[in-house]
Parts: C-alpha cells; sequence; structure tokens
C-alpha cells in the first residue's frame, strides 16, 4: 500500500504519523528534527517517514484529523481550469492565454471528517474538488519536462468559496477564498512516486452522494508541468509550497438556481490516485 500521512490531534495533542487501517501510527515522537510533516516534507523525509512506520503498531486509535499541512507558508490555487469550467461563465471568452492565480492561507482550510463553516455573512459556501501538489525541491524557471521532480507528495483539496465575497472588489477573490475553515485539504499526503498518479487522477465529487463534479487532471487546460513551470518563472517555488490545481464543472454556483452547501450537508471528493476527502457543513457558532 502507498504511504499515507496525517496530521491529527489525539488527547489534545497534535501528532503527524503514518495512517494505518486502525489508527494512526504516531513518527513525530521519533523525529525530533521534524517538528511538522511540513519540515519532513521540506527535508526530503518522506521515504525515511515511511521506513520507520513500516511494521510499527498503531499508536492513536481516537483521533481528529487535522489540516495535511496546517503550517503551509505558501498555498496557490489555479482558478478556471477546464474547458467546461471556462464556458460556466457564459461570457463568450475564449480559452485564456495564461492561467488564473489566486493565494490561500492554511487558516481557511480544516482536516478530513472535520465541518466546513458556513459564515453568518454569507449563506452562498460552495465546494470545489482538486488535486493539491506538494512541492519538495526548490525551483526558479522551471522547465516544464523537469517540473514533476518537484513534486514531493499529493493531497486532496475541497477549495471551499464564499461565493458573493469573491465580487467585493473588480480584480480580487482573496476575500471568498480565505473565510476561516471554509475548505478542507487532507485527509493525507501520498508520496509522488509515480507519474501515473497524476496521469491518471480523476476527481469526484459527490454532495450527499450525488455526483456533482467528475473529470480528468489530462483535461486541464494549463497541466500541472505547466503550472509549475508557469509559477516559478516570478516565484521560487520552495519545499513546502501547495499548488491547488484546478476544479472541474459542477460547482454549485453554477447550477440554475444556484445549489450552494447548507448545515447537514456531507461533502465527499475522491481521487482515485489519492484517497477520499469527507467533510460535513456547519453554521459558525
Amino acid at each position: 500500500m502507498t504511504a499515507r500521512f496525517a496530521t491529527y490531534i489525539a488527547d489534545g495533542t497534535r501528532y503527524y504519523g503514518a495512517v494505518a487501517d486502525k489508527g494512526m501510527i504516531d513518527l513525530s515522537a521519533h523525529f525530533p528534527q521534524w517538528p511538522s510533516l511540513l519540515d519532513a516534507v521540506a527535508d526530503g523525509g518522506l521515504a525515511t517517514l515511511a521506513r520507520a512506520a513500516d511494521g510499527e503498531a498503531v499508536t492513536h486509535t481516537d483521533v481528529t484529523y487535522d489540516m495535511v499541512l496546517p503550517n503551509a507558508r505558501r498555498i496557490l490555487c489555479v482558478g478556471v481550469n477546464f474547458p467546461d469550467r471556462n464556458a460556466e461563465y457564459k461570457d463568450g471568452s475564449a480559452q485564456p492565454k495564461h492561467m488564473s492565480l489566486f493565494p490561500r492561507f492554511a487558516s481557511g482550510f480544516t482536516g478530513h471528517d472535520q465541518p466546513l463553516i458556513r459564515p453568518p455573512e454569507s449563506d452562498q459556501l460552495d465546494y470545489e474538488g482538486e488535486v493539491a501538489i506538494v512541492i519538495g525541491k526548490a525551483g526558479r524557471r522551471i522547465a516544464q519536462a523537469d517540473a514533476y521532480d518537484h513534486i514531493a507528495a499529493l493531497t486532496i483539496c475541497n477549495e471551499g468559496t464564499i461565493r458573493d465575497w469573491v465580487r467585493h472588489a473588480k480584480f480580487n477573490v482573496t476575500q471568498g477564498k480565505n473565510w476561516d475553515k471554509s475548505g478542507a485539504m487532507g485527509p493525507w499526503i501520498v508520496p509522488f512516486t509515480d507519474t501515473a498518479q497524476l496521469d491518471d487522477a480523476r476527481i469526484v465529487t459527490r454532495v450527499n452522494g450525488e455526483v456533482r463534479q467528475d473529470d480528468t487532471l489530462s483535461r486541464m487546460m494549463f497541466p500541472i508541468r505547466e503550472e509549475i513551470a508557469y509559477i516559478s518563472t516570478f516565484m521560487t517555488l520552495q519545499p513546502g509550497d501547495i499548488i491547488v490545481t484546478g476544479t472541474p464543472t459542477g460547482a454549485g454556483a453554477r447550477f440554475d438556481p444556484p445549489r450552494f452547501l447548507k448545515p447537514g450537508d456531507v461533502v465527499e471528493v475522491e481521487v482515485n490516485t489519492i484517497g477520499t476527502l469527507r467533510n460535513t457543513v456547519e453554521d459558525e457558532a
């Protein structure tokens, strides 16, 4: 089985470790040089973690999943990256020449099996199922042919969005993309060891069991190799940086009438090469 690493809470303490069938294998206690899973990624330590977990017994069975890399410093998201998504805007525009990008912050994400939080300021909480890549090797002006060499791991993102708040300014979606715990990332990261993990990946998003999004990464307008090359043109990518690579058509805002998330809903984002990220929805207390 492919190694899976998660950040989790047990007995009020945050740990990271390997995901087993019946719980977690704590690894954080054995690697004081890596205070967090992000530190292990940045130091190229995932293979070491996998070896350390091999054959070890489960240490925690009652756990709460945290955002998988809760101290991620930089998260960049690619917008409108599937051909049908461009058509959803119904503005007659051709495929854009360059990709759209915006930042998200770790505070905007919760973990697997945790609630997405709908704020009192808006009832337009929406879902976006995506694959996220975690950079493992620094680079600037990375060639597309070399791009995959810079990926350490993969995870799943529900890039939850407060839709009316992405319209608060003419050129800025940042407000609608960064509400506390409006999205989720996890459940785990899996080391990137085979190009098929991306090239054959399929994203399926379900709300209360109903399929809302279903597409393959192979149909992206801006493939992941191009994303890495383009982003690294203007900024040096660093180990631990996360790129959220784009969502297929079918977000709630694009239905007529819109189908936004409401308390009690269950959202699942399944990626066949990674796993399934599941979240409920609650109103902010």
